[in-house]
């Protein structure tokens, strides 16, 4: 595997891992059609641009690292109702 590829399937990378996954196995198990998947996509952009804000204003405060780690997220998580 790439280290690109690696860094993707990292949890403290890639703050969307779940629904990466969630939407390839709607694709996978709807022939490609992407009509089916649209909520999966949906959710996934919503996850992308909230974590892509936390990681800007992070950045503006000078806070390192930039994007939270897994279990920091998952704690950012639990402390809002429903985040995206």
């Amino acid at each position: 595997m790439s280290r690109n590829a690696r860094q993707l399937r990292d949890q403290d990378i890639n703050p969307c891992l779940a629904e990466t996954d969630a939407s390839r196995k709607c694709m996978d198990d709807n022939n490609y059609d992407k009509d089916m998947c649209t909520a999966y996509f949906l959710k996934y952009k919503n996850c992308r641009k909230f974590w892509h804000n936390i990681m800007i204003q992070r950045r503006r405060d000078g806070v390192k690292p930039e994007m939270p780690t897994a279990e920091e997220r998952r704690k950012m998580l639990e402390s809002m109702e429903k985040p995206y």
